[in-house]
């Protein structure tokens, strides 16, 4: 007799529908796994087989095929555990073929029959509902996957409680969602003294999601403005929430279950390596700048980055995704981030300052900013120097707009950005627009258009830092509430363009 179950493989946030086959034939006694088994696949034989017998179910002296279908898809994680041992079952009728039919299941068994939590419960939620099916998990990844409400999500804490489910001796409840966590609070950006034209280019950034770019001697206040970032950021939407969650399931990320409406904020490490980064090692994972996909990728010592890690940075800036691409496979991950990169003008840090630089000025500073390429240089919306804070400001009070003042401003620009581009399609904000959209909604007035033109000319912006000057300026101008682009929207987006003008 075959059985058949149901559950999935992983490619990027994509769950693949895989059929799990079991056969019971006469033969010698054996178990087998095919169809592709990474290592984990391969040894939940012995993990079923214990499993059973903890519950006082010995296998047959029999041949028990398993295959999993299709078989050219790499299968890998111990979440196949629990449909090997569903079809299983069910091919030597202890609970009913038909009703395993309509379940997508993953799970990790313990040997005891316990379920274990597995990463990706939340995509797999979405694979199901796709299929019109319900899906089965282990109790505790219910929460996560019941935020799915287009399907049944049932959890269970052991095989016996999964066994007596099907039979109808004890049918298990519909798992709830977990909770919304709340935002945390964050650092206010009124701590920060001084820094107001930092300050300012931090609002645009956040108002219109365009990378930002920080350069000041050391202490300056780079880090603790970027810190202060996700206290002025929107929360997510439901849909971003979800799409979210779903790249922070696959990397087992979500806490208890729960999803948070706090856009992500990663910060690593200038000795992280390209797979770190972009994804990729074992399973082709999703790296950092897809963990901060809706939300910000902050960098700090930027140049202290190896440059091949930099430079794979370029295309997912532009594109919103990355391919990782490996031998055995070939996995895209979303990676809409807003870029923050934070770094010293020189080796010794001091470069603006004659008593404390180096002897080497200022090829100090060529070498060590040279290690950002001009491509790479040019894809930063906003450049601004974070100039060292006198002894005398750090003694003024408290001055400026709170974080919640200007998080207010903020979510009025996005608010009018996604009522603008409500009818576009991949375009939220005001840095996602181009082409026909760009000219419509970023079209400057006569004396606008005559500087812009005038400063590219001079300063030899390129097509990108061109359009790029655009979309800053139709932000500074929904921070304004104005709905023309005037020469003054120009003259600040100018601004902030052109510091460092020999990189553009």
């Amino acid at each position: 007799m075959i059985a058949r179950a149901y559950t999935v493989a992983f490619e990027g946030v994509t769950a693949r529908p895989v059929e799990v086959q079991c056969a019971v034939t006469p033969g010698l006694p054996a178990f087998s796994i095919v169809g592709l088994p990474d290592k984990a696949v391969s040894e939940a034989r012995d993990r079923v087989r214990t499993a059973l017998s903890s519950m006082s179910i010995a296998l047959p002296s029999k041949r028990i095929t398993v295959n999993l279908s299709p078989a050219d898809l790499p299968k890998e994680g111990s979440h196949f555990d629990l449909p090997i041992a569903l079809g299983l079952l069910a091919a030597l009728e202890i609970i009913p073929e038909d009703a395993v039919a309509g379940i997508v299941a993953l799970g990790e068994l313990s040997l005891d029959g316990g379920l274990v939590p597995v990463i990706g419960a939340l995509p797999a939620a979405m694979a199901a509902a796709e299929d019109d099916r319900a899906l089965l998990c282990p109790r505790a990844s219910g929460p996560e996957a019941a935020w799915v409400g287009a399907t049944q999500v049932i959890g269970a804490a052991t095989l016996a409680d999964v066994v007596r489910h099907f039979t109808g001796q004890s049918p298990l409840p519909p798992a709830e969602p977990g909770e919304v966590h709340a935002v945390p609070e964050g650092r206010d950006l009124r701590d920060v003294r001084g820094q107001e034209r930092a300050k300012r280019a931090l609002e645009i950034a956040a108002a219109g999601r365009h990378h930002l770019l920080m350069v000041g001697t050391p202490g300056s206040g780079k880090s603790m403005l970027a810190a202060r970032l996700p206290t002025i950021l929107p929360d997510l939407s439901a849909a971003e929430a979800l799409e979210t969650s779903m790249i922070h399931s696959l990397a087992g990320l979500l806490d208890e279950g729960g999803i948070s409406r706090a856009r992500p904020f990663r910060e690593p490490h200038h000795t992280a390596s390209m797979a770190a980064i972009v994804g990729g090692g074992r399973g082709a994972k999703p790296g950092e700048i897809s963990l901060a996909h809706n939300g910000v990728l902050f960098m700090d010592e930027f140049p202290e980055f190896p440059r091949m890690v930099l430079e794979t940075l370029r295309q997912p800036i532009e594109t919103g995704e990355v391919m990782v691409a490996r031998a055995n496979a070939h996995v895209k991950y979303p990676c809409r981030f807003m870029l923050v990169a934070a770094a010293n003008p020189c080796k010794c840090g001091y470069l603006p300052d004659p008593a404390r630089a180096c002897a080497r000025v200022p090829q100090c500073g060529e070498e060590y900013m040279g290690r950002i390429s001009g491509p790479l240089m040019d894809r930063f919306d906003l450049r601004v120097d974070v100039p060292p804070v006198s002894f005398a400001d750090l003694d003024l009070p408290e001055g400026g707009d709170s974080s919640a003042e200007v998080a207010a401003r903020v979510a009025t620009a996005r608010a009018v950005q996604s009522a603008r581009y409500a009818a576009l399609e991949d375009t939220r904000v005001n840095a996602d627009i181009q082409g026909k959209a760009l000219e419509a909604f970023a079209t400057p007035d006569t004396e606008g258009r005559a500087l812009l033109l005038t400063a590219a000319e001079r300063f030899g912006l390129s097509a990108r830092g061109y359009h790029r000057v655009l979309r800053v300026a139709r932000t500074i101008a929904d921070l304004g509430g104005a709905d023309d682009l005037r020469r003054p929207h120009i003259a600040e987006a100018l601004s902030y363009r052109l510091l460092g003008a020999k990189d553009v």
